[in-house]
């Protein structure tokens, strides 16, 4: 698996996504440090909850979990998930040709291999539900792999119809309300909390042919599951459009709330509204693209901390300091320090 090249404004991942896909290797008595460290992660960021890391360091540590414990939910589960389950998944699909076919006989192929949890499609109303059922308590590696599962799963159908697929909701468990991470935003979607996992979409998207042959397959394993990661998210919402109109600017003065409404023709009010209609607001936004940059542009050894504040147009070293401390809780010598080790 090749891990996505590197940009200076990609999408970074929660350390508390980290903590979690190791559970299972900890609970196998591997060395979890030294996994970490194979992918580039300074294992003292565990400790850093607000940290965050690059897409290519978590799709590393996934290939490490993957190789050590030859397990594709990476020893979350009671028992392996076989090396192979989600190639042939993608096999069964390609030779499908609705949606519905696909998805149907994919989660019959993979409830022959789970038995931790029963995924299944289930139609009502207008409705169609891909839920997973737990078979047993679910604890926190469990429930992981559930969330894994399911988003991995709502990659693969947005691959094969090669269109994001438009979703109601993301079904999370209740314990999870406190908590819910990054998935509302990576489906898109408002969070609904009850005793399963899964989402939920109109029932006639069911329909939409499988454009994807066994041809074009083989590029997506090669990337498989690095590619999944983010790449079917909503370009067409505010707050990407936003974070692409202000990555023009970066090593600049970024401009103001009441600038970027102007471009995009709208009153500031309109803008906030919208905005905390979509669960962030502007400065949100370009904070966590400078984050981003900053994270991208530590795991580069050729760059000098005042260059890296430079090109996120900061005056100084002092000021780009101080707010990625307060971004990610390290700061970025230590960050860097950390990794390079």
């Amino acid at each position: 698996m090749s891990p996505p090249s590197s940009g200076t404004t990609r999408q970074t991942i929660p350390i508390g996504q980290v903590r979690q896909i190791v559970l299972g290797a900890r609970r196998s008595g591997l060395d979890c440090d030294a996994l970490l460290q194979r992918a580039g992660i300074p294992p003292e960021l565990l400790g850093s909850p607000l940290s965050r890391v690059s897409q290519a360091q978590y799709a590393a540590l996934i290939f490490q979990l993957r190789h050590r414990l030859r397990d594709e939910l990476w020893g979350l589960c009671s028992r392996p998930l076989p090396l192979g389950s989600f190639e042939a998944v993608c096999r069964l699909a390609v030779g499908c040709r609705t949606l519905e076919e696909a998805l149907r006989a994919g989660l019959r192929h993979y409830r022959l291999l789970l038995s931790d949890f029963t995924p299944r499609l289930q139609v009502r109303e207008g409705v169609a539900s891909m839920s997973l059922a737990p078979r047993a308590p679910v604890d926190e590696p469990l429930g992981y792999a559930m969330r894994c599962f399911g988003f991995l799963g709502y990659g693969l159908v947005c691959w094969l119809v090669a269109r994001r697929l438009p979703l109601l909701a993301v079904d999370l468990r209740c314990k999870e309300a406190d908590q819910p991470g990054d998935a509302p935003q990576l489906f898109q979607a408002p969070p609904h909390y009850g005793l399963r996992t899964g989402w939920r979409f109109e029932a006639r998207w069911l329909s939409l042919p499988i454009v994807q042959t066994p041809e074009s397959l083989a590029g997506f394993l090669a990337q498989a599951p690095a590619s999944l990661l983010l790449k079917y998210r909503d370009d067409s919402s505010l707050a990407e459009r936003i974070r692409r109109l202000l990555r023009r600017h970066l090593g600049g003065p970024m401009p103001s709330l009441e600038e970027v409404g102007a471009q995009l023709a709208m009153t500031p009010q309109t803008l906030r509204r919208r905005l905390r209609e979509e669960g962030t607001g502007f400065r949100a936004i370009r904070d966590d693209l400078l984050r981003d940059a900053a994270i991208d542009y530590l795991t580069q050894p050729g760059l000098t901390l005042p260059e890296i504040a430079g090109r996120l147009g900061f005056s100084e070293a002092s000021t780009f300091h101080r707010a990625f401390k307060s971004w990610t809780g390290l700061a970025p010598g230590a960050y860097r320090q950390e990794r390079l080790s």
